[in-house]
């Protein structure tokens, strides 16, 4: 396929993951909304506001130049880590945690626009440093301390779920740049270490983790939430219930319209619905994939590495804890749960990747170091 039939065939798959959003999360959160706010609209109206920003931001993204938008990476990063140390002296605190800034009736989630920001930048370092890579000191250490800086800020709020996507996406691009093995596996076994203790010292996150062991020891509490998305999926079967007949959005599933929309579409749409869902986003992978391999520039094949493996590896473990195979993380799944700032930064990934597949048969001049 050409780089324009790729283009094409993303820009598909990302306006059906869309479509069965709005649908899912209309029906999701419709008796939710009617209870807070006396209309069934109020939550889907915010969801498709959230998209035309997000479409609007994409379209304004798609016209900047491309060597502009590298030069503007360093920036955009020290932006955004400002933004994460803001945010723990005045964000709004909700649930024990200071993850948002409160405008009026919207929320801005900073963590968001830095896992965006973190992407562009590594991308740029890794294809500047490039032949300095096989060097620990001078090529590998850098960008470690960059996602390491801003996992910690993340961390800070606290939001374990994000900063496990920033070190994901980061070893991501220091695997496609070929880094060597011999640094690697060190840092993968110090980052798996620094999970463990990261889950084993919070209370919270050790609850999480044996109630995702075994959920019906505590079935009305640590362990309601993953047995109700149980129910949920399981009620559906082979072609679920239809549009709008879910009994689990009665008020029985928690978040059902954000993390947990994953278990409304399969108890509506059945095993043909989730396999729908989860069919498109590995065509997303499949098409983010052959686009970074027709990048003949090191910028643009790592920047559409970084921003589909991010969009991909949010998918997996969102579809991973709704289905009990991985313990509970605030992951919204990409493209279409309910989520304003989420959903935007999305749809900039996405025209970020529109605009790296432009420049696929065209090299982009390296930038001094």
């Amino acid at each position: 396929m050409s780089s324009r039939q790729l283009r094409r065939a993303l820009l598909i798959v990302v306006a059906a993951l869309m479509g069965i959003g709005i649908v899912a999360v209309y029906s999701a959160s419709a008796l939710a909304s009617d209870a807070t706010y006396g209309g069934s609209l109020r939550f889907v109206i915010h969801h498709l506001l959230s998209i035309g920003c997000g479409l609007a931001l994409g379209l304004g993204c798609l016209a900047i130049p491309y060597a502009t938008l590298r030069r503007s990476a360093r920036w955009l990063l020290l932006i955004s880590l400002a933004l994460l140390g803001l945010i723990l002296v005045c964000g709004q605190e909700a649930g024990g945690a200071r993850r948002w800034f409160s405008l009026g009736r919207w929320s801005i989630q900073p963590s968001e626009f830095a896992q965006l920001s973190l992407v562009l930048y590594l991308a740029d370092l890794l294809a500047r440093r490039a032949g300095e890579l096989h060097r620990f000191w001078r090529g590998v250490v850098p960008p470690l301390l960059v996602v390491g800086l801003t996992s910690a800020l993340v961390l800070l709020q606290p939001d374990l779920g994000t900063a496990i996507a920033m070190g994901a996406v980061g070893l991501l691009l220091l695997w496609v740049a070929k880094v060597r093995w011999s640094h690697l596996v060190p840092i993968l076994a110090s980052a798996a270490v620094g999970l463990a203790v990261l889950i084993v010292t919070v209370e919270y996150r050790r609850r999480r983790l044996f109630a995702f062991l075994n959920p019906w020891e505590d079935p009305l509490g640590s362990g309601y939430q993953i047995v109700q998305s149980y129910v949920s999926l399981a009620s559906g079967g082979l072609v679920g219930h239809g549009v709008g007949a879910s009994l689990q959005r009665l008020f029985f599933l928690p978040n059902a319209h954000t993390d947990f929309l994953f278990a409304i579409i399969g108890e509506e749409l059945g095993l043909i619905g989730t396999t729908a869902v989860i069919s498109l986003f590995a065509l997303f992978l499949i098409c983010g994939s052959r686009i970074a391999m027709a990048a003949q520039d090191l910028f643009s094949k790592y920047l559409v590495c970084g921003l589909v493996g991010m969009i991909t590896f949010e998918a997996v473990v969102n579809i991973g804890v709704v289905t009990g195979l991985l313990p509970t993380k605030g992951l919204p799944l990409p493209l279409m749960s309910y989520g304003g700032s989420a959903m935007v930064m999305n749809l900039l990934a996405c025209a970020l990747i529109v605009q790296a597949s432009r420049h696929a048969d065209r090299p982009v001049t390296a930038l001094p170091q």
